[in-house]
């Protein structure tokens, strides 16, 4: 025959899930934060251009080494595009790599408790008092 869990079990339990979604949403602030924080950062070929994007694809920094205004309309366009893009791709790169650690930080999650526990536990106080 079962044991019946008792109620300090149950307590416990509880006591236990609290903690652990507690401590996962302290981790998922903490990558809100990283991401918040991060920069993404790319560089032209031959340096005249840097530029910096933020953890949401934004630029937040461009830079052009006055030598770049020898460059033709059409070749300038390109490479601010190719910078711009790459530190958007590398923010990007930051980002993922700050949620796939909050995952699985959080992957070891107890069960949530669903009516069949309450259910259980309602029974047997009721076999409990007969």
């Amino acid at each position: 025959m079962p044991t019946t869990p008792s109620p300090d079990d149950d307590v416990e339990r509880l006591e236990q899930v609290l903690l652990q979604g507690r401590r996962m949403m302290e981790r998922l602030q903490e990558a809100r934060a990283g991401i918040r924080d991060l920069a993404g950062r790319a560089e032209s070929a031959d340096g005249l251009l840097r530029a910096v994007s933020n953890g949401q694809g934004d630029i937040v920094e461009l830079h052009f080494d006055p030598r770049v205004m020898r460059l033709g309309h059409e070749a300038l366009g390109g490479q601010v595009t190719r910078v711009l893009q790459a530190a958007q791709d590398d923010a990007a790169e930051q980002a993922q790599v700050i949620v796939d650690d909050a995952l699985a930080a959080t992957a070891d999650l107890p069960e949530p408790l669903d009516e069949h526990f309450i259910r259980d536990r309602v029974d047997q106080v009721a076999r409990n008092l007969l």
